[in-house]
């Protein structure tokens, strides 16, 4: 379960304040995977950075139950003059999940071979995309989130990649992040739409669309 308590997180832009959410208290449903729908620009990344936890909100609090995990594919706290596997035992231990499991887990999922023992610095992007997906599908999350990426690498890779991620799933819920209305609905059950400062909840995933789509049509 994740709970909105008087939310508030807004930026300084070119325009003036960007409000991204103002005052907002809602409940995410529990048992659901949820797709989150908004323009570009409505703030629809920085409200999964602070679903994660790597973004605080200006006021109000942000309550969870049950373990979060960060964005899937999401590289940018890793440390640059240690090792893939170092990283990935930080990580596994920061969660208070098995490190010999997990780093056994990302070295035969990743495919890295004998990178996964260099310094992070020597990776190419493909190469940290794996590892830090690796690494979110190896500690066993009760939600994941996921910012646009599902699926990392050429083809073979890719199919492994959401093969994975679906059977994760089956014992999780997902809050996700997508302009690709297909992925979400294939594993999605409700929606919500961000834009104004608020975000709304659906019940189901059409009815979210439905009105995202007159956010849109009110805007032309």
């Amino acid at each position: 379960m994740i709970r909105f308590d008087g939310v508030t997180k807004a930026y300084a832009g070119r325009q003036g304040r960007k409000v991204i959410l103002q005052d907002c208290s809602l409940e995410l449903p529990t048992g659901f995977s949820l797709g989150i729908l908004g323009r570009n620009g409505a703030g629809k990344s920085t409200l999964v950075r602070l679903l994660a936890g790597t973004e605080l909100p200006d006021r109000g609090r942000i309550i969870r139950h049950g373990r979060v995990s960060f964005p899937l594919g999401f590289a940018s706290t890793f440390r640059e003059e240690v090792s893939g596997r170092d990283n990935v035992r930080f990580v596994a231990r920061l969660y208070g999940a098995d490190e010999r499991r997990v780093m056994d887990y990302v070295a035969d999922f990743a495919e890295l071979g004998s990178y996964f023992t260099m310094p992070l610095r020597t990776y190419s992007s493909g190469m940290r995309a794996r590892l830090a997906f690796g690494l979110c599908l190896g500690i066993e999350f009760d939600i994941y989130l996921i910012d646009e990426v599902t699926a990392v690498g050429d083809a073979l890779f890719r199919e492994k990649c959401l093969a994975a991620f679906a059977d994760r799933v089956q014992q999780a819920d997902v809050v996700m992040v997508t302009h690709d209305l297909d992925v979400m609905r294939a594993y999605c059950d409700i929606g919500a739409v961000l834009g104004g400062g608020n975000m709304r909840v659906f019940d189901d995933l059409p009815q979210a669309i439905l009105a995202y789509n007159n956010v849109l049509d009110g805007e032309r």
